[in-house]
C-alpha cells in the first residue's frame, strides 16, 4: 500500500487520464477498474519502486474524487467540469491541436475561449503535481493535452526533474506556425529537462521552432562518451530534445496469443466468418487520421476488377468509438458505414458479408484472438505518431505467419521494414499491396514476419521507458542499447 509521507512522491506520471476507469455496477455502486495499456505496464515498475503516484482525470465530468491506493500506487484524480471537457479536451486538445499536429487533414479551429480553458486546466494539473512531488522528485508529463505543464510546474518547483513525451506527431514548422499561441506552447515544453518525440523529424521540427520563435541556438553535446539527443539552452538550463519511439508490452501479447483459449477462439472466429481463404483485419479508433476509408475503397477496387474473388476473402474492421460529439467524427462514421454497406450489398451474399464492421470496444483477450485469426493486418493512417496496433499484431505471430500492410506515414514504418509499406493517398498502390498480401508465398511471409517479430519483441515498451528515464536521470548510467535516436 502506498503511504504518502510528508515528503511526497518520488516519481510522478502526469497524464490526461488515470490508468484506471470508474465503472458503474448494476447495483448503482462504482468501482475502479484497471484500463489495459502499454504505458501503464512500462511505468509500473518505476512507480512501484520509487514511491510513485499518477495524476490524471477520471473520465467523468463534474466529479470530485479523493486520492486512492491502487495496488501500491497512489492515484490522484483531477477534476474537470463539463465546460472544461468541452473546451479544454474536445475543443483545444482535439479540435485545435489534434488536426494541427496531424498534417491539417481537417482544418484546426482556433478559438480563444478554448485556449483559455487549456491554460486553466494545465495549471490545475501542474499545481496538483507540485503539491504531491517530493523534493528532487522525477515527474514525467505525457502528451499533447498537457504541453504547458512542464513550465508551470518548474515555476513552482525548480528542484524537480521534469520529462515530457509527445505520443502523437509533432508537425512541420510551417504548420505549427499557424497556431496563435505557438510561442506559449514552445515555452511550456521548454520547462522540461528532456522532451521526447516519436521520431527524429519531430525533435528536429521542435528545435527549429526554438530558433525561429525564441531566437535560441540548438546544439548537440557528447556526454559520457555517448551522443546525447539534440539540446537547446533555455533559462539557464540545457534542455535535451530527442526521439524515443514507443512500443508495446510485447511479451504479454505473445503469452496471451499462445494460450489454448486464444487458439480456440481464433479458430471459432474464422468459422463464424465462413472460413475465408484469407482474412483481412483493421483495428482502429474511429478517427479521420486512421485511413479506414482508404482500405475499404482499395478492397472494393480489387473486388470490382475481379483481381480478388469475393468467395475467398473477408475483412473485419473494428472501429472503436471516439469523440462522438464532434461533428467531423459523426460525418466520418456515416461515410464509413455507407462504404461497408455498399461493399456488402455488391459483393456479399446471405450469411456471408465481405466486411464485418464493429463499431464498439473490444477486450484484450478477444482482440488478441482476432489478431491470431487474421492473415493480413491493414494499417493505413494518413498520419500517426507511432501506431501500436501493428506492433500488437506482430507480437502475436509466434508462428511467423501473416502479412502487415502499413502506411509509410505511421511512425512505426521506420522500424518495421518487413511490412508492405504503402502511401495511403495512392489508392492504386494500396490496392496493389493488398493484392500482394493476399497472394503472398508462405516462405516470403515467414521471412518478412521473422524480421518484424524480432524487432518488436526486442524493442518493447519497457526498453522505451528505460531509454527516456536514463536521459532524464543524470545520476543513472544509461544501459547499452537504450540510447535515444536522433538524426
Amino acid at each position: 500500500m502506498v503511504v504518502m509521507t510528508g515528503r511526497g512522491a518520488d516519481f510522478l506520471v502526469v497524464a490526461n487520464r488515470l490508468p484506471v476507469d470508474l465503472e458503474r455496477l448494476d447495483d448503482g455502486t462504482e468501482r475502479w477498474r484497471p484500463s489495459p495499456g502499454g504505458l501503464v505496464s512500462a511505468l509500473e515498475p518505476f512507480l512501484r519502486g520509487r514511491n510513485g503516484a499518477w495524476v490524471g482525470w477520471s473520465g467523468r465530468a463534474d466529479k470530485d474524487l479523493e486520492s486512492f491506493d491502487d495496488g501500491g500506487l497512489l492515484m490522484h484524480p483531477v477534476r474537470l467540469s463539463a465546460a472544461e471537457v468541452r473546451d479544454y479536451y474536445e475543443g483545444f486538445s482535439n479540435a485545435t491541436l489534434w488536426p494541427l499536429y496531424h498534417d491539417v487533414i481537417v482544418p484546426p479551429v482556433f478559438e480563444r475561449s478554448w485556449w483559455e480553458s487549456y491554460v486553466k486546466v494545465n495549471q490545475r494539473f501542474a499545481d496538483t503535481a507540485a503539491s504531491l512531488a517530493a523534493k528532487g522528485a522525477t515527474v514525467w508529463v505525457q502528451d499533447y493535452q498537457l504541453q504547458l505543464v512542464p513550465a508551470m510546474l518548474r515555476a513552482q518547483r525548480p528542484d524537480l526533474r521534469i520529462g515530457f513525451f509527445l505520443h502523437i506527431p509533432f508537425p512541420p514548422v510551417e504548420l505549427f506556425m499557424q497556431l496563435p499561441w505557438r510561442s506559449e506552447v514552445v515555452r511550456g515544453l521548454l520547462g522540461a529537462d528532456v522532451i521526447g518525440f516519436q521520431l527524429p523529424q519531430g525533435a528536429q521540427n521542435f528545435l527549429w521552432l526554438t530558433r525561429r520563435l525564441l531566437g535560441l541556438e540548438p546544439t548537440r553535446a557528447a556526454v559520457r562518451a555517448r551522443s546525447r539527443p539534440g539540446s537547446v539552452p533555455f533559462d539557464g538550463r540545457q534542455v535535451q530534445v530527442g526521439a524515443f519511439p514507443i512500443s508495446i508490452d510485447a511479451a504479454s501479447f505473445d503469452e496471451l496469443a499462445r494460450s489454448p483459449e486464444t487458439s480456440e477462439r481464433a479458430q471459432l472466429l474464422r468459422s463464424e466468418m465462413g472460413d475465408p481463404h484469407r482474412l483481412l483485419l483493421g483495428v482502429d479508433r474511429l478517427d479521420y487520421t486512421k485511413g479506414i476509408d482508404v482500405r475499404l475503397r482499395a478492397l472494393r477496387e480489387l473486388l470490382a476488377s475481379g483481381r480478388v474473388d469475393p468467395e475467398s476473402v473477408a475483412m473485419v474492421q473494428l472501429a472503436t468509438p471516439s469523440r462522438e460529439r464532434v461533428d467531423q467524427y459523426q460525418a466520418m462514421r456515416r461515410s464509413i458505414e455507407e462504404q461497408v454497406g455498399r461493399l456488402n450489398g455488391e459483393f456479399g451474399r446471405v450469411g456471408r458479408p465481405i466486411v464485418h464492421y464493429l463499431h464498439q470496444s473490444m477486450d484484450r483477450d478477444e482482440l488478441v484472438a482476432m489478431y491470431r485469426a487474421a492473415d493480413v493486418m491493414v494499417v493505413t493512417p494518413l498520419r500517426d505518431g507511432m501506431n501500436l496496433v501493428c506492433k500488437e499484431f506482430i507480437a502475436t505471430r509466434r508462428g511467423l505467419d501473416g502479412v502487415l500492410v502499413l502506411s509509410e506515414f505511421a511512425g512505426a514504418a521506420s522500424e518495421l521494414s518487413g511490412s508492405l509499406l504503402v502511401n495511403p493517398y495512392d489508392l492504386d498502390g494500396v490496392a496493389q499491396a493488398l493484392e500482394r498480401a493476399l497472394t503472398m508465398d508462405p516462405a516470403e511471409e515467414r521471412t518478412r514476419m521473422r524480421t518484424l517479430h524480432r524487432q518488436v519483441m526486442t524493442h518493447d515498451v519497457g526498453r522505451w521507458a528505460r531509454s527516456f528515464l536514463d536521459f532524464l536521470d543524470p545520476d543513472e548510467e544509461p544501459k547499452p542499447g537504450d540510447e535515444a535516436v536522433f538524426q
